[in-house]
């Protein structure tokens, strides 16, 4: 490593000679040194390691070790094997790579500009406000009829811990959304998914995965799939190789392509680089005549931005752009003055491989930079190796291979062992049988002697000869068991079971992971335990391609600056992002003025997702939480902030369960006094209607009493005249000397009561 840093050129000098071809094919031969120069290069080793485990991981490795363990001095002949790999590797490859292939991701954008963060804080301080004067202006409102609010009353959080759950969930500026979008259809266009799974499946294979992203003023900006074996770089100890300052790929081009891309080459020159070039960015392949092999590198260093100042006859000052080589003399006529600035900047180069020449070599037209720290620029190459250490890359099939060699030779020696298996014999013994005489003259040969045995597994035989002695074949057929081998295969059988969970053990990647043999007498709840187990041992592959991917998005989105700003394709992108949401047209246009954070959101999987509705179903059934809050919960694709939102929704719901209960205390208070009130002033009316029904029987009595004795009285008072003139009569009778007879009445001439008739 340190001689390949020697034969790099000196970056302390300046620009000019920075920018002169001479530097760059000094920076290129550099790079060849280290990577291509002798058989046993770096470039070389790294392409056979990274081919043999793509072999691996295809279940297509090299068959020839296997044969050199199993033959004798190089003689297979005895051997009639399927040499064919089991594909084991495979497995696992395709569990990783498609399980997290299904994972999404939702991508975040928060503006970081000046105006973004000031539009943020103004719009959590007026929140605060309203949040703070809540009671104030609910007074104002009702008293005056005067909304103080400056939100929307309805939407207002309802504490400082809603508010920070309010601005992560619910605000978003429409500058972002239309970042986001932009993002999107960016990642749409360039076929992102099918990147990210080839950049995912090399993660897991060979432990490196890499992008590139390209920009043009024709078709705008894109991701590209960079393959690792062709890929050179800077040492780095980073599994994020931050701290790299040059490079590149390797790619074979053809010669008409060559030409078209720079057409300033004579045809001699395309002649020299057709005979001296050679195919070294892949040794397996026969050398094509009709293809180069070209190294794209980029070469980071520091260039710097120099200024001359002067000041003019009106006070004013002029700055005029200079190279760093401006230093005015003191002697100079006039106020001059220089002013300069340190940026890293990028070079881009083309070398072709082989021939030696420098066919590019100029500074990058279109560098990446962030508002917020421009000094620093981005390379085109986003590289990422979770497991590496003093430039060694280690990944998921490199720590297998050797237990997948042992599987190998397992199946063959099962072969083996099945091949030299037979099956089950008997042995005769023909002097035995000739001892045998059945009595009856029927010969009892060997073959009859057979048949009797495998139809019926009966034997005659006799214990002794015919002279009476003991006849040692007295049993003339007996079974001869070959069943050794059953004991082989079942020790192979053991060995292959063994080296496969060596695998799961090693990767991590257990039975649960993939449901190959679950345990019948384990409960669902420990199975999945063992899955989300298995998911944490390839975690650090899902966040490397996380990070790729956010690197990617942040590398688009100051590409999308240059696509607004500069790219014909300007109009075209606009309406294919305004499409999906027209309110986001009129921020489109001013993207290129904002700087943007960017963020990737993993949704949960499946085990998270149960635990947040186990969560939910328990809150559901202890009536913490509406079914209403349920849905609201279900809609967040963070687990934690799901959570959180979780933890407020069921404080708000215990509030409002609250406040109900004292609704309905008060409620009852006043249904239980109106009741009081209300048999109160029916027990009035029914006293005063009682009162009244009396009052009227009485004055009812009163004129019934009355009536009477002014009847009695009119009866009277006829009785009485009927009297005085029957008196008067008999009166007049004496007179004339007649003796009358009295009729006045006794006691009869008086009025029932205390009235007399001398009321009368």
């Amino acid at each position: 490593m340190a001689e390949s840093v020697i034969n790099f050129p000196s970056q302390a000098v300046s620009d000019l000679e920075k920018m002169s071809p001479e530097y760059g094919r000094k920076v290129a031969e550099a790079i060849r040194s280290e990577w291509f120069d002798d058989t046993s290069s770096k470039f070389l080793n790294s392409s056979n390691n990274f081919h043999k485990l793509r072999l691996y991981s295809r279940g297509e490795q090299p068959i020839d070790k296997y044969k050199n363990e199993l033959s004798i001095n190089g003689d297979l002949s005895y051997l009639n094997l399927d040499w064919k790999p089991v594909p084991i590797i495979p497995k696992f490859v395709d569990i990783v790579v498609n399980g997290m292939s299904q994972r999404n991701y939702q991508i975040n954008a928060f503006s970081q500009d000046s105006y973004g963060v000031d539009k943020r804080t103004k719009y959590m301080e007026s929140v605060l406000m309203d949040l703070r004067a809540k009671g104030l202006n609910d007074l104002t409102g009702e008293a005056l009829n005067v909304d103080l609010y400056e939100n929307d009353k309805e939407t207002l959080p309802g504490s400082e811990e809603e508010l920070a759950l309010h601005m992560q969930l619910g605000y978003k500026q429409a500058v972002e959304l239309a970042e986001e979008q932009a993002i999107n259809v960016l990642f749409d266009n360039c076929n992102y998914d099918l990147v990210k799974r080839r950049a995912l499946y090399d993660l897991v294979t060979i432990g490196i995965a890499a992008t590139k992203t390209t920009f043009d003023f024709s078709d705008g900006a894109s991701v590209k799939y960079v393959d690792p074996a062709n890929l050179v770089y800077s040492y780095s100890e980073s599994p994020y190789f931050e701290d790299i300052y040059y490079v590149g790929e390797v790619k074979e081009v053809p010669i008409n392509e060559l030409v078209k891309e720079f057409p300033n080459l004579t045809e001699q020159e395309v002649y020299d680089i057709v005979e001296k070039s050679y195919d070294i960015s892949n040794p397996r392949k026969t050398n094509d005549k009709n293809k180069i092999n070209v190294l794209y590198f980029n070469y980071k260093t520091h260039g710097n931005s120099v200024y001359k100042l002067k000041k003019t006859g009106t006070g004013a000052e002029k700055i005029i752009p200079k190279d760093d080589s401006f230093n005015p003399p003191k002697e100079m006529e006039g106020e001059f003055s220089r002013l300069d600035k340190v940026e890293e900047c990028l070079y881009d180069g083309v070398y072709v491989l082989g021939s030696n020449k420098l066919l590019k070599w100029e500074i990058a037209s279109n560098m990446m930079r962030s508002d917020s720290d421009f000094g620093k620029v981005k390379m085109n190459y986003s590289i990422v190796a979770p497991r590496v250490y003093d430039g060694r890359i280690q990944s998921l099939v490199g720590r297998i291979t050797s237990f997948a060699d042992m599987i190998q030779l397992t199946h063959l020696k099962l072969q083996q062992v099945m091949n030299r298996m037979v099956p089950d014999g008997v042995y005769l013994d023909a002097d035995g049988l000739a001892e045998v005489d059945l009595g009856n003259g029927t010969n009892y040969n060997p073959q009859e002697a057979l048949n009797m045995f495998f139809q019926t597994g009966s034997v005659i035989g006799r214990s002794f000869t015919s002279d009476g002695d003991m006849n040692p074949g007295k049993v003339p057929i007996q079974q001869i068991q070959n069943g050794s081998g059953g004991n082989k295969i079942q020790s192979l059988i053991t060995t292959y079971n063994y080296y496969l969970q060596m695998i799961r053990d090693v990767t991590g990647l257990n039975e649960a992971r993939d449901g190959s043999m679950p345990d019948k007498n384990s409960l669902v709840g420990i199975q999945k335990l063992a899955a989300a187990n298995s998911n944490t041992a390839t975690r650090h592959i899902l966040q490397s391609m996380l990070y790729l991917t956010a690197e990617n998005a942040e590398a688009l989105s100051l590409r999308i600056s240059d696509i607004i700003e500069y790219s014909p394709t300007k109009d075209a992108f606009i309406r294919a992002v305004g499409a999906h949401n027209v309110a986001t047209l009129t921020e489109l246009k001013n993207l290129h003025l904002c700087d943007f954070g960017i963020f990737i959101e993993l949704m949960p999987d499946d085990e998270e997702r149960q635990v947040l509705e186990n969560n939910i179903q328990i809150a559901l059934s202890q009536k913490l939480i509406d079914l209403d809050d349920a849905i609201d919960l279900r809609d967040v694709r963070n687990v934690k902030l799901a959570n959180q939102l979780l933890k407020i929704k069921r404080k708000k719901k215990q509030e409002r369960d609250q406040a109900i209960q004292q609704q309905n205390i008060q409620a009852q208070s006043q249904a239980n006094a109106q009741a009081q009130q209300q048999a109160a002033q029916t027990e009035i009316q029914k006293d005063q209607a009682k009162a009244t029904t009396v009052a009227q029987l009485e004055e009812q009595k009163s004129r019934f009493k009355i009536d009477y004795l002014k009847q009695e009285a009119e009866v009277k008072k006829e009785l009485m005249q009927l009297e005085f003139e029957l008196n008067s009569k008999l009166q007049a009778g004496k007179s004339e000397g007649q003796s009358l007879k009295k009729f006045e009445s006794s006691g009869n001439d008086i009025v029932t009561g205390d009235m007399g008739l001398d009321k009368f």
